[in-house]
């Protein structure tokens, strides 16, 4: 059972940085990919970035130039970052860490992180607020 927990949220202004992380543990498979996500009350979750099995990367537009991601393996423990910069207002959401397991690119988790398919597994999140 991949469990996944985030941290690194808070509150910050506009302009603003935070650094999130995911820890990652329990995972047996060999192939997968991991990424963020977010949602904020009443809106749909939003894929953001994304780690491909491949090592690729992947953004949505609304977070691209602002946000990287990044990962870390040192099996069995492995942790993903989101280095998030130039933060605003419209980034306040509640953020998730995803995991896919399977060979993945990082375009192909961007569209699949946010399904509930049973090969996805998603942390609790931790909450970023932006103020103007």
């Amino acid at each position: 059972q991949v469990q996944l927990v985030e941290s690194g949220g808070g509150s910050v202004q506009t302009g603003g940085s935070l650094r999130l992380s995911c820890v990652a543990s329990g995972y047996t498979h060999s192939d997968f990919a991991m990424g963020w996500f977010r949602q904020s009350p009443g809106k749909e979750r939003e894929a953001i970035a994304s780690v491909g099995s491949d090592g690729s990367t992947g953004y949505a537009d609304s977070v691209k130039g602002r946000f990287t991601i990044a990962i870390a393996k040192d099996q069995p423990k492995i942790t993903l970052y989101l280095q998030m910069n130039n933060l605003k207002p419209v980034d306040t959401a509640l953020y998730y860490c995803a995991a896919l397991a399977g060979f993945l690119t990082a375009t192909q988790a961007l569209y699949t992180m946010t399904d509930p398919y049973e090969q996805n597994s998603w942390g609790r999140g931790t909450q970023v607020t932006v103020s103007s």
